[in-house]
């Protein structure tokens, strides 16, 4: 089993959503953050000049996926997150030991 991590912009969370569902990859964790990464932020004007935005709203998803779904998820955020621009996001991949559903008791991959 794998934990993905994809950080991404927002306005693509449905899109990716909605994608990895049609996989069957429905059980996930959305989290709001913000970050920067090597576009070092936004500089925006204003009536009293010029700010810099440091950090930048992002979405983290975190998906655990059977380790032969992995390739295929990676692909569906991949294609559905990307505009091409700088900051569109990151995805790292992290190998699951155990999982345990609580309300069953089921563990390994009986819980995914």
């Amino acid at each position: 089993m794998k934990k993905i991590e994809a950080v991404i912009r927002p306005e693509k969370l449905e899109t990716v959503r909605s994608a990895l569902a049609g996989i069957d990859i429905l059980g996930m964790t959305v989290t709001e953050v913000s970050g920067r990464g090597r576009q070092r932020g936004i500089s925006l004007q204003w009536r009293v000049g010029e700010y810099r935005v440091e950090f930048l709203p992002k979405v983290k998803i975190e998906v655990v996926v059977l380790d032969e779904d992995l390739g295929r998820a990676m692909n569906v955020i991949v294609s559905k997150a990307r505009t091409g621009e700088r900051g569109d996001g990151k995805i790292f991949v992290l190998p699951i030991d155990n999982a345990v559903r609580i309300r069953t008791g089921d563990e390994g991959e009986n819980a995914i």
